[in-house]
C-alpha cells in the first residue's frame, strides 16, 4: 500500500502533462465565435472622419463587408494592415471599428499608413457599443458581415495574405453571389 502511495505524485504528473501538451497544440486564432450566424448587434456611433454623422446598423445593410476592429496602440493593426489596403484595393467593402484610440492618434495612424475603409466608426476608449456587443477582447479582429447583417466569419488577430487569398475573398465573393 505504501508503494502505492509513491506513484501518486507521478500519476498527478502525467496527468498534468496531458492537459499542458493538449494546451500546446491549440491555436490561439481558432477561437469559436458564438457571432457567427448572429446578427451584427444594434449600434449607434459616430464617424471618425465625420463626428457630426452618426452611422447605425441599418445603414451598413445590403452590402457584404468586412468589419476590422483596430487601434494605432496596435502592433499587429501595422501588420495586418497593408491586407486590409489590399481587400479594399480587390473591392471588397471596409468598415473600420476604431477600437479605444483617440481620433487624434486615429487620423495619424491613417495619414501615415494610408485609409483603406469605407468609413471607420470611433468607439473611444470606456464606451461600452458595438466592440463589446461582438465580443471584441482585443486587435486587430475581423468580422465578415452579410447583406442582410448578419455576421459569417470572424478572425480573432491577424489578416495576412494567406488568410486574406485563401480565405476572407473566397468568403466575401461567396456570400456577395448570395
Amino acid at each position: 500500500m505504501r508503494r502505492l502511495v509513491l506513484f501518486i505524485p507521478l500519476a498527478i504528473f502525467l496527468v498534468l502533462a496531458v492537459f499542458f501538451m493538449r494546451g500546446l497544440s491549440l491555436n490561439p486564432m481558432e477561437r469559436a465565435s458564438t457571432m457567427i450566424g448572429q446578427p451584427l448587434p444594434e449600434f449607434s456611433l459616430k464617424r471618425l472622419d465625420a463626428p457630426h454623422q452618426v452611422v447605425t446598423r441599418d445603414d451598413l445593410l445590403g452590402q457584404v463587408f468586412l468589419l476590422n476592429v483596430w487601434g494605432s496602440w496596435c502592433p499587429s493593426c501595422y501588420d495586418e494592415h497593408e491586407y486590409i489596403v489590399a481587400a479594399a484595393k480587390a473591392g471588397v467593402p471596409v468598415i473600420g471599428l476604431n477600437y479605444k484610440d483617440t481620433p487624434e492618434k486615429a487620423h495619424e495612424y491613417l495619414r501615415k499608413m494610408g485609409n483603406p475603409y469605407q468609413m471607420n466608426l470611433q468607439e473611444p476608449e470606456g464606451m461600452r457599443a458595438l466592440a463589446f456587443d461582438l465580443g471584441v477582447y482585443g486587435a486587430p479582429e475581423t468580422f465578415l458581415v452579410d447583406r442582410e447583417g448578419t455576421i459569417r466569419y470572424h478572425l480573432t488577430g491577424v489578416v495576412t495574405e494567406t488568410l486574406l487569398n485563401e480565405t476572407l475573398l473566397p468568403e466575401v465573393r461567396r456570400w456577395q453571389k448570395h
